[in-house]
């Protein structure tokens, strides 16, 4: 079975989980033999700078095999997309991939709450303090990756 993972980075098993399923700069694949890794892929997503058409992500993902897609957040219409390509979506993850992937095989992890973009109407003000800390911290691991490239590249 494939496994695809929203992730902020391409370092496989120890990939951050993003907490933005459509604007994740990579997808790791990770092919199961039971509850055994295969193999590990990551795939930059082709829509990270425009997410193009709608359903044009759950496709992409749907045309690479997986049967799963796990990421922190997903909006309503994605979640429809995956669920009539058959490809079952769970959200609420955070943490590496590794970490992920071992609470979903140990059967921790199968929630499905879509994100409403930004909207937290009736959320509990601790669940929307956590959220944006974990997304301050994506963001800052995002920020120190493009500065890394950018000093490589001598700007």
């Amino acid at each position: 079975m494939r496994i695809a993972f929203a992730a902020d980075d391409e370092r496989g098993l120890e990939a951050e989980v993003s907490q933005h399923f459509g604007r994740c700069r990579y997808y790791i694949f990770v092919d199961l033999d039971g509850e055994e890794v295969k193999e590990v892929r990551a795939v930059h997503n082709p829509f990270y700078y425009e997410h193009g058409q709608p359903g044009q992500v759950p496709e992409f993902i749907y045309d690479q095999g997986a049967k799963v897609i796990i990421a922190g957040g997903m909006g309503p219409r994605a979640i429809d997309f995956f669920r009539q390509l058959g490809v079952r979506p769970i959200t609420g993850a955070s943490g590496t991939v590794r970490e992920v992937l071992e609470a979903y095989l140990r059967g921790k992890l199968a929630g499905l709450e879509p994100c409403h973009e930004g909207s937290m109407q009736g959320a509990r003000p601790e669940d929307e303090v956590s959220r944006l800390k974990e997304e301050v911290a994506s963001l800052s691991r995002q920020l120190e990756e493009l500065q890394e490239r950018l000093t490589k590249l001598g700007g």
